[in-house]
Parts: C-alpha cells; sequence; structure tokens
C-alpha cells in the first residue's frame, strides 16, 4: 500500500490554490487538436469537490446560452494548466445540486466578505 502514496506522490501538484463549493473559479484546460494546443477557459460555480489523492475531482457549473452546462476535472489533471478563484461563495453545503433547480437571480451565490 505505501508503494501506491510513493508512486502518487510525484503525480500530485503543489501549486494548486485552496477553493470549496460555492466559489467561482477559472479553469485553464489545455485541449489537443491533432498537432497543436491550445487552452480554453472554462468559467463557473465549484458545486462539489471529491475524493482526496490523486482521486480528487471538482465540477464546476456555469450558465451558456440558458442552458446549464456542468463539468467534472480531475485536481491533479496534467492538462489543467492552471486554477484562478475568481470569488469566495458563502454557502452551508459542501455539495450544493440545489443550483440545477433554480435559475436567474435565484441561482446567485452571495459572496463571503
Amino acid at each position: 500500500m505505501d508503494l501506491i502514496k510513493l508512486v502518487e506522490q510525484e503525480y500530485i501538484k503543489t501549486d494548486l490554490p485552496i477553493f470549496k463549493a460555492g466559489d467561482r473559479v477559472t479553469v485553464h484546460y489545455k485541449i489537443k487538436e491533432g498537432a497543436k494546443e491550445r487552452i480554453q477557459l472554462f468559467q463557473g460555480d465549484v458545486i462539489q469537490r471529491r475524493n482526496s489523492g490523486l482521486n480528487a475531482t471538482f465540477t464546476v457549473r456555469k450558465i451558456s446560452n440558458g442552458v446549464g452546462v456542468e463539468r467534472i476535472f480531475p485536481v491533479h489533471s496534467p492538462n489543467i494548466a492552471k486554477i484562478e478563484v475568481n470569488k469566495i461563495g458563502k454557502v452551508r453545503r459542501a455539495r450544493i445540486f440545489y443550483l440545477r433547480e433554480l435559475s436567474g437571480k435565484a441561482a446567485r451565490i452571495a459572496e463571503k466578505r
């Protein structure tokens, strides 16, 4: 068991910002199209963080043209160039799936001061 953790330590990123559910983040994600590589931004609210260690993931939700879009990112993926925390939200839950049913101003998250 210790051998697995030893191998995982090489791939764990240490330069990540601290963020949690309710925060608004911008994820800079590398996309490979043939021989070209570009960075695409995905900005939205974090609705959950799961697991720990190398298997950790987080789900980001945004509204695009009136349609809710959710994307799950592995925290320690080599395809994530950078994660920026834009706002720190004030929520009372670790998983805020209730945002899926809300729309418009009701879906806003209060900002922590």
